[in-house]
């Protein structure tokens, strides 16, 4: 079992997911689900550059009238789905992803934020607001947008402080730009940055490896993400593919060590946070109770996932945002993607989005929700002989050894249902 088989930021993954025959009305998919706490994620599918590790649904250097066009398809799916959620519908917290949000200028994150307020009925004031962004789009302009409207919460994906080791993953960018990006983040005192670091890029050492981390530390960020980088069908790097497993699990333990001893909390593999700065913000791909607008973005009942098309190729990804923002008002009425969770997938899904967690899985909340024991539904010996997994009377949770193994783990607890889907997927 290799260390790094996938990343298992959502269950089931979207290559799971299948056309709906017939596609359900949307106002049935949510007439019984609870609505009073729902996530709401935005996602904007436009980047200023392609990076090579990026497998994102996304494309680069769109023209300002699609942009438009993008955003007016936007509000027509936003009114839809309003209409279709019941009117007692609140939103407990809402994230924008992509892409590159701030990829839009000034005026149309504004326009955004405006639709979420207006359309859906979202109360940023109250609302916990998180962002994407990066060392390119992070200007001072679009920032005063985010803050006026009280963004909680600022993600920016740098990579790597080393500029050689930042091309190399084929992300040209200069540090100086980067630390600009950063002081006009702090400068917006927008209450949680976090930094994205990247580890197993091609030339890097356990010296460029501290120097990225130290440069990261001294804006002291209440969040860090380090992630493994890793070869992806589809994508620039992955013409290059190599073994380098055992480097990226010394990087990774040199990475998670640092941070300790300098204070952060382990949250996940890959999330680390000062104690006591929880946004609140983070977009989880686990969470049930989520409505997604955009040609990208899930949504998540207790009993269905469902999307528009996926693609990474980069023709494909455009001809799926033009059949997107060409979508007449009534074509967002209905669920036309996505996959159905009976009650074994609803089980496995609570262990895997559990698990993959620090403090683990709660065995009453378990119980209490499936009225068995996590245990009796799912073997984890395998994992507990390796020494990856440990439990009691209370919790089941992964060991330190686990933790560094998340990427072996999730995959590992997939069904055969979804292993299938995913196997048989037509990549494009």
């Amino acid at each position: 079992m290799r260390p790094y088989e996938g990343y298992v930021y959502a269950y089931p993954h979207k290559t799971a997911y299948r056309p709906l025959d017939p596609r359900p009305p949307l106002r049935e998919v949510w007439a019984d689900e609870r609505t009073d706490a729902l996530f709401l994620y935005l996602h904007v599918p436009f980047c200023e550059m392609r990076c090579g590790f990026c497998n994102l649904f996304t494309r680069t250097g769109a023209p300002a009238e699609l942009v438009a066009a993008y955003l007016d398809a936007l509000q027509r799916q936003a009114d839809v789905v309003r209409q279709a959620l019941p009117s007692a519908t609140r939103f407990a917290a809402a994230a924008i992803g992509g892409g590159t949000p701030t990829y839009l200028e000034a005026a149309e994150l504004a326009r955004l934020l405006d639709l979420a307020e207006r359309t859906l009925g979202v109360d940023f004031s109250a609302t916990p607001l998180g962002i994407e962004t990066s060392p390119a789009t992070a200007t001072p302009d679009r920032l005063a947008v985010l803050a006026d409207r009280g963004t909680r919460r600022v993600s920016i994906g740098v990579q790597s402080f080393v500029d050689t080791e930042a091309r190399a993953a084929l992300r040209p960018q200069r540090r100086a730009d980067v630390e600009t990006a950063l002081a006009a983040i702090r400068a917006a005192a927008i209450p949680t940055l976090n930094i994205d670091l990247i580890y197993g890029i091609d030339g890097q050492t356990a010296t460029t490896w501290r120097h990225s981390l130290d440069a990261a530390l001294a804006w002291r960020p209440e969040e860090i993400y380090l992630y493994p980088l890793y070869v992806r069908p589809l994508t620039g790097l992955g013409l290059h593919g190599r073994d380098w497993d055992d480097q990226r699990l010394s990087l990774y333990g040199q990475g998670r060590d640092h941070l300790l001893a300098a204070g952060y909390e382990q949250v996940s593999m890959r999330m680390f946070r000062l104690p006591g700065t929880d946004s609140g913000t983070e977009y989880s791909c686990q969470r049930d109770g989520m409505v997604g607008l955009g040609c990208g973005a899930r949504s998540y009942t207790s009993r269905l996932h469902y999307s528009f098309e996926y693609a990474v190729g980069v023709r494909h990804v455009r001809a799926i945002i033009d059949e997107f923002v060409g979508l007449p008002r009534a074509e967002f009425a209905f669920a036309n993607i996505g996959f159905a969770l009976d009650d074994a997938e609803r089980r496995r899904r609570h262990l895997i989005q559990s698990l993959l967690q620090a403090d683990g899985l709660d065995r009453a909340v378990y119980r209490e929700r499936f009225g068995s024991d996590v245990l009796a539904d799912f073997s984890l010996d395998a994992f507990a002989e390796r020494g990856w997994v440990e439990d009691d009377s209370a919790r089941v949770r992964l060991t330190p050894r686990g933790l560094a193994h998340s990427d072996a783990i999730g995959p590992a607890l997939f069904s055969d249902r979804v292993r299938d889907l995913m196997d048989s997927y037509d990549l494009r």
